[in-house]
């Protein structure tokens, strides 16, 4: 029997790669669902291909050309509510949630209320919203697996061990493009320098949090929430190899990892297929020809977003929506030339530095998302 499929971001590169899953493994999984922000064309395609019941198009300025052009039994819906209704439609068994930034939590949070199982790559959704994801997931009983190839590595490190066996979780990290550079080298780093990862194929968004070591801040608070680890048994290791894709020490000394080569099919097969494995028939992991692996702590005083991501989880309440939310507003204004690369961590330390933190509620966590972003945007116009 099929599982059946919504994915959410699906022009995205995690929602690209999971359709190649499914294109691969089409004898069991069928795509019910779709959403899409404005790539009219690729989600075009995918339709063709795929034959959804519903698309989500969340930009309202491309929902009605993808409307016009679609025909068939495909159905079209617009905005974030349309999102929603495409993570919980009746017939879907699981929702991949791949698409990037604050705006994943709604429609996530949706599906799990609505039972359906949730393949996680929106590490966004735990970041501002982990204290409301935590109680729905054991209210409704869903599994939540994890698509970052981080946390799949811890998730699939913990299989058979307690909580109370492990030490810490270990997320390793490439470093990024500036692993190497001088502070004063960082300072004047361009757009263009920013996107050239030396690992991984990814959005920009997250290419750029990527070269900030923001993402493994995110990844850091993700985990908190996942796991129910304590930030500070949380540590980050570079590894510019990205082979060992993360690990977990247990009490007695012990050090669980999982490898392979970096492609993000290998941790959504997993999710997808689980608790089975898919085969890929992907390059195959050879250790001569990969040679060293070697790791390195990561440097603050030129990455100081690991910092700014520690203290976020640490004042707790609305402190890490606030964070996620001027980030992704100081990544929008690197990327269109208004703030330098270090440009970026500066302007989320100004906003935490105005911030108040309310109780945790959905209201409160989306009132501070908005709040953060009129402050960046006050600050930029300054």
């Amino acid at each position: 029997m099929k599982k059946n499929l919504s994915i959410l971001g699906a022009t995205g590169s995690i929602g690209t790669s999971a359709l190649d899953v499914v294109k691969k493994h089409s004898d069991k999984f069928r795509v019910v669902g779709l959403s899409g922000h404005r790539n009219i064309d690729l989600l075009l395609r995918q339709i063709k291909e795929f034959h959804p019941a519903v698309v989500a198009v969340t930009d309202t300025g491309a929902c009605g050309e993808i409307t016009s052009q679609c025909g068939g039994e495909t159905r079209v819906v617009c905005g974030v509510e349309g999102a929603k209704e495409v993570a919980t439609l009746d017939d879907v068994d699981m929702v991949v949630s791949a698409v990037v930034g604050a705006v994943g939590l709604l429609p996530t949070l949706a599906a799990i209320k609505a039972g359906k199982d949730i393949a996680l790559a929106n590490k966004e959704t735990l970041v501002i919203g982990g204290a409301l994801i935590a109680p729905a997931l054991a209210e409704s009983g869903v599994a939540l697996l994890p698509v970052d190839s981080e946390h799949s590595a811890i998730f699939q490190s913990i299989r058979g061990h307690g909580k109370a066996e492990i030490r810490r979780l270990i997320l390793t990290a490439s470093g990024g493009p500036f692993r190497t550079w001088r502070r004063e080298e960082i300072e004047k780093a361009t757009l263009k320098e920013a996107l050239r990862h030396p690992n991984w194929n990814m959005g920009s968004k997250i290419t750029i949090d990527s070269a900030t070591m923001m993402n493994k801040g995110l990844e850091m608070i993700e985990a908190h929430w996942l796991f129910g680890v304590d930030p500070e048994a949380i540590d980050i290791l570079i590894h510019p190899e990205s082979i060992v894709h993360s690990m977990v020490e247990y009490i007695d000394g012990v050090i669980i990892a999982q490898l392979g080569i970096p492609d993000m099919r290998i941790p959504i097969a997993y999710a997808l297929g689980y608790p089975h494995r898919l085969d890929m028939e992907l390059k195959r992991l050879n250790f001569a020809e990969t040679g060293s692996l070697t790791f390195e702590s990561p440097d603050r005083a030129k990455f100081p977003a690991i910092t700014l991501a520690y203290e976020a989880i640490r004042e707790g309440g609305t402190f890490p929506a606030v964070m996620n939310a001027a980030n992704e507003e100081a990544v929008r204004a690197f990327m269109r030339g208004g703030v330098s690369f270090t440009g970026i961590h500066e302007l989320v330390r100004r906003v935490m530095d105005r911030h108040k933190s309310l109780t945790v509620s959905l209201e409160n966590i989306l009132e501070a998302d908005a709040w953060a972003r009129r402050q960046a945007a006050e600050i930029l116009g300054k």
